[in-house]
Formats: structure tokens, sequence, C-alpha cells
């Protein structure tokens, strides 16, 4: 007998406080497949690709970061590229779950404290409230760095490149505030905390000029990049919590 689905999504639910959040998708079960799990993937992304290698491998369940439903898009047609996706879900009995906001919160096993933990920060705290909910953590480096060599910290973690907006790279930076993904504009909450430096995924051209002249240190790393670690400590929590699931990571060859 294998873990009945209902009772993985109970216990999701209630790990990631799904219900605290109002988020730009739903959180938890987002397709419906087999009632019984014997062996769930996890990948960042709900895309085709992850889709059909959890398919591939005999899966009930892909959990997700990025599911397929987004209140953006308002109703619209299950068709095309990304309809495809939803059709093969639904053909192969595979359980989309997904935990957006949620997951990049969580003090324990988010994406954001998961990346903090990478980079060795200590006095971890929330980050950064939306809607009196955390979007990320806060700590401090165990040792002043120059803004340059952390910059190469961050690629030698993440392995890919780091586009560092500054002033002065050769400042010394200690407090450093993480919003993983596509959180640009929220470097502001880091400056009014009194950080030295700002970590999230993205940015845009007005960012660059933006933060150098606030005299804030702003990494963007890659929305894919710095939300890798939080689906697979996710993962783990479950594997410990249900050593009989059969677990596996797909991760993306995704530079973004």
């Amino acid at each position: 007998m294998g873990l009945e689905a209902k009772e993985l999504i109970k216990y999701l639910d209630q790990l990631l406080s799904s219900q605290l959040f109002d988020d730009y998708a739903p959180n938890g079960l987002q397709i419906e497949g087999a009632s019984e799990l014997k062996k769930v993937a996890f990948a960042v992304s709900a895309t085709q690709d992850s889709i059909q290698k959890s398919v591939d491998w005999g899966a009930q369940a892909l959990i997700t970061h990025h599911g397929v439903f987004w209140k953006y898009q308002g109703a619209r047609p299950i068709s095309g590229a990304w309809g495809k996706r939803i059709q093969a879900c639904i053909k192969n009995d595979l359980n989309l779950i997904s935990y957006h906001l949620p997951l990049d919160a969580h003090p324990e096993i988010g994406n954001a404290v998961a990346l903090a933990g990478q980079l060795g920060l200590k006095n971890l705290s929330s980050f950064a409230l939306y809607k009196k909910q955390p979007l990320g953590t806060k700590g401090e480096l165990p040792k002043p760095m120059k803004a340059s060599q952390f910059k190469v910290e961050l690629e030698k973690i993440l392995n890919r490149e780091v586009i560092l907006a500054s002033a002065d790279e050769n400042q010394n930076i200690h407090k450093v505030g993480i919003i993983t993904g596509g959180a640009n504009n929220e470097w502001i909450k880091a400056l009014e905390d009194g950080l030295d430096a700002y970590i999230t995924g993205e940015i845009s051209e007005y960012n660059w000029h933006d933060t150098k002249e606030a005299g804030i240190h702003y990494y963007a790393c890659g929305h894919h990049s710095t939300e890798r670690y939080g689906i697979q400590a996710l993962m783990e929590n479950i594997q410990a919590k249900y050593p009989d699931l059969n677990c596996l990571f797909i991760d993306s060859d995704n530079p973004v």
C-alpha cells in the first residue's frame, strides 16, 4: 500500500501554512490524480519536461514551486503548449501539487532560508512582510566581506553568473536580505531594514540605477537558481516524514 494523496496534501498544507497567504496562485492540489502514492517527483516548475520526466519515472505526483495556474491568466482554454502540461497530468493520473509564496517564506525549509543556509548566513529571521506574511529571510555573514568577493562566492554556490549593482564594490557587507525569484522591486525593504545587501533572482533596468543610487548592494542571481534549494529541502522533509515514499528531484537547465 502506498501513501494516500490526501494525507500528503493535508500534511503539506499544515507544514507550509498555505491558508495564511494571499497568493498569486492556488496553493496545494492543482490537478487531481491517483489516490495512492508510491513515487513523488519534485521540481522548481511544472513544465512539459518535468511533467514528462515524472511520468516516465512512474510518479503518481509532482510537487513544484511554480504550478500551472496563476491569477493573472484568467479564464482561458486548455490548449497550446500550456494546455499540454495539464493534459499530460490528467492523461497519466499525475497529481500536481504546488506551493508558491508559502514555500518562499517558510522559516525552516523555504527558498530564502535554504539559500541562506548555502551561504552560511547567521542569526536568521523573517524578512519583508507582504499582506502580513514574510516573503524571505535576512541574516548576517559570519564576518564582513567585500561586495565584489560576495559576488564571487554566490557564483561558486549557484554555478552561474551573478549581476551585482553596486556604487562601490569594495565596500564591506555584513547584513543580507533574501527574497528568491522575481522580487526585484522588494530591495527597498532591505534598505528600510538597514541591510547592506539584497539577493533576489531578477533585475530590471531601473533597479540597476535605483539600487546603486540608494547605496545598497543588489545581487541578481537568477529566478530558477535561487529557488532550487527550497523544493529540495521540502523533498527531504517529506522523505523523513514518509520513509517508504520514493522521492526524486528533477532539475531544469534554466539559466534565467
